[in-house]
C-alpha cells in the first residue's frame, strides 16, 4: 500500500477570495491534481490546504473507482484545513485543535491576544486494509515559516518586525509540532512495536529542523544513523521519518526561492519499519524530479496556478 501527504495549494472552488478566478482555471487546476493522484494510486493520501469541502468533491469525482473523504472541521482563517483521501473506508478518531495538555497559548502577533490552539486542526482516521494491519494516521499542516503582516502583507515594515513575527511563527509552529507529537504518544501508547501509527502533513520546515525533530519522540536510531539497527526501548516510542529513504535528486516538496526544500513528511512507528519497500517524491517512476515553481513570499501570486507548488511525498508498503 502507498502512504502519501500532499498539500494541495489553496483548493477552492473560483470566484471567492482566494480560489482561481475563473472557471477554465479552476478545472485546469482540478485535472492537474487528479492526474498526480490517479498516477500515485495512494491507499491513504493526507491533504492539506483545502479550501472548500465541496471542491474536494470536484477533484474526487475525477478519480475513477471508489474514493473515501475526511476533512477536519478546524479550518484556519482562510479556511484551509487538512484531510484524507482513502481506497478504504475511514473511521475518524480524532479531530481536534486543542494544545497539548499543559502547553500555554503562544504569542502570533504584536498585538493580539495569544493564540490558544493550533492554527488548523488535525485529524485523526483509522483504517483497515484488506491486507496489511489496522493503520492509524494522524494528518496536520503545521504554521508557515512564509510570513504574513498586520494588514495583510506580506512584506515587513522593517527588519525588528520581520524578526518578531519569524519567532512569532516559530513559536506556534513548536507548539504545534508539541501537540502532534503529544497526539502521536496517545495512539502509539507504548505499543510502536504492535501499533501501526503514521504521523504525515506539511511540516513547514526540513527534516533536520527542531520543530520536526520533535515529532521524533526518543532521540537516536534514526533511519541511516548507526543506532538504527539496534533496537533500544525507544522503539516503544519512536517514530522515524521517512525523508533519509528518499533518493537525494528527489528529496524535496517545495521550492522556495529557487532552494529545494523538504518540508512535508511522513513519521512511522516501529511497527511499519520493516514493511517499507521505497520512499520518494512526486510520480513514481517519473524519469525526471518533480517539476515545481519556485515560490516566494508572495503566495497569492498563483491564485490561477495549475496544480499544486508542493510535490507529494510517499512511501510504499508491503502488504
Amino acid at each position: 500500500m502507498l502512504l502519501g501527504t500532499w498539500n494541495l495549494e489553496n483548493l477552492y472552488r473560483p470566484g471567492g477570495e482566494f480560489g482561481p478566478s475563473d472557471k477554465a482555471s479552476y478545472e485546469a487546476k482540478l485535472a492537474s491534481l487528479a492526474a498526480t493522484i490517479s498516477a500515485l494510486e495512494p491507499g491513504l493520501l493526507g491533504i492539506q490546504e483545502v479550501g472548500d469541502p465541496d471542491a474536494l468533491d470536484d477533484l474526487t469525482s475525477l478519480l475513477s473507482g471508489t474514493w473515501h473523504t475526511a476533512l477536519s472541521q478546524h479550518a484556519d482563517g482562510r479556511g484551509i484545513r487538512v484531510g484524507f483521501l482513502s481506497r478504504h473506508p475511514l473511521d475518524v478518531r480524532s479531530d481536534t485543535s486543542t494544545l497539548a495538555p499543559l502547553l500555554r497559548p503562544v504569542q502570533s502577533d504584536d498585538n493580539g491576544d495569544p493564540a490558544p490552539t493550533m492554527g488548523r486542526g488535525a485529524l485523526v482516521v483509522q483504517i483497515h486494509p484488506e491486507q496489511g494491519p489496522e493503520l492509524q494516521a494522524a494528518v496536520c499542516h503545521l504554521k508557515s515559516k512564509l510570513l504574513s503582516y498586520p494588514g495583510k502583507r506580506f512584506a515587513p515594515r522593517d527588519e525588528d518586525e520581520r524578526a518578531r513575527y519569524g519567532s512569532y511563527a516559530l513559536f506556534r509552529r513548536a507548539a504545534e509540532a508539541t501537540t502532534m507529537r503529544a497526539l502521536a504518544d496517545g495512539l502509539i501508547d507504548g505499543k510502536g512495536k504492535q501499533r501501526a501509527v503514521v504521523v504525515l502533513g506539511d511540516m513547514n520546515d526540513e527534516a533536520g529542523a527542531a520543530t520536526t525533530q520533535i515529532l521524533h519522540g526518543p532521540p537516536g536510531s534514526e533511519i541511516g544513523t548507526t543506532g538504527f539497527e539496534r533496537e533500544d526501548n525507544g522503539d516503544h516510542w519512536r517514530l522515524w521519518n521517512i525523508a533519509p529513504l528518499i533518493p537525494g535528486d528527489r528529496r524535496y516538496s517545495r521550492i522556495h526561492s529557487g532552494r529545494r526544500e523538504l518540508i512535508d513528511h511522513i513519521l512511522i512507528s516501529h511497527r511499519l519499519l520493516k514493511d517499507v519497500e521505497s520512499a520518494g517524491t512526486g510520480i513514481i517512476g517519473a524519469a525526471d524530479p518533480p517539476p515545481l515553481p519556485s515560490v516566494d513570499e508572495s503566495p497569492t501570486e498563483r491564485r490561477d496556478a495549475r496544480g499544486s507548488d508542493h510535490a507529494p511525498v510517499w512511501v510504499r508498503l508491503r502488504t
